[in-house]
């Protein structure tokens, strides 16, 4: 245990000298590194793991990564109360009521999938995504307009970094494991209660 600190606290001091250090963070604090679309910079995370974390510590920031998943990003430590807290370097990302849902939906359909025991990929086309969130607006929509609508959700999911389009087949997506990590039990209850509410909302619109 003790090796490991020093070798931390070495590549730590020697940080402005590690172009390997550097490049991780850069790209941490740009977004997720993931396994298998950046193998090289993946590896330079997990070999400098320990580094990382002391010293995006500093910036009030926790290094996450999920081996088995194949990804890592980093998020704000919770200040306590005795801490000062310091501005927000990694932001909140407000997401509109929609963007939730299919967030939500994505979560299902990939718990279903592991349940399944199947493939570890979990592929929807843009019809499947228009079937699932068809059954929470109004009767009537406009089939052109729902079409735009859930094209412009889509690409709000895959910008954030929580699905990729396929290559060569722009319809499809992949949904990305992160998900697990940001759509937790908690999240989702807070959800289910706008959820109600929106429910409710279309039934007094429908009397």
């Amino acid at each position: 245990m003790e090796m490991m600190q020093d070798e931390s606290s070495d590549q730590f001091e020697n940080s402005g000298r590690n172009p390997q250090l550097s490049a991780v963070v850069i790209a941490l604090c740009k977004g997720m590194i993931d396994r298998e679309t950046e193998a090289r910079l993946w590896q330079q995370l997990l070999s400098l793991q320990l580094a990382v974390s002391d010293y995006v510590e500093i910036l009030g920031l926790e290094l996450i990564v999920d081996e088995a998943e194949g990804y890592a990003f980093l998020r704000a430590r919770d200040a306590g109360p005795e801490q000062e807290k310091l501005p927000r370097l990694v932001a909140r990302r407000p997401l509109s009521f929609h963007v939730s849902l299919l967030l939500a939906l994505f979560r299902e359909k990939m718990a279903e999938s592991d349940a399944s025991g199947g493939e570890m990929r979990v592929i929807l086309s843009r019809d499947e995504v228009v079937e699932m969130i068809r059954v929470f607006l109004p009767d009537g929509s406009n089939e052109v307009r729902l079409i735009d609508q859930v094209d412009s959700y889509i690409n709000k999911i895959v910008a954030m970094g929580f699905a990729r389009r396929l290559k060569g087949e722009e319809k499809m997506i992949e949904l990305h494991r992160i998900i697990k990590s940001f759509v937790d039990a908690q999240w989702l209850a807070e959800f289910d209660m706008r959820l109600g509410e929106y429910r409710a909302q279309l039934t007094n619109q429908g009397a």
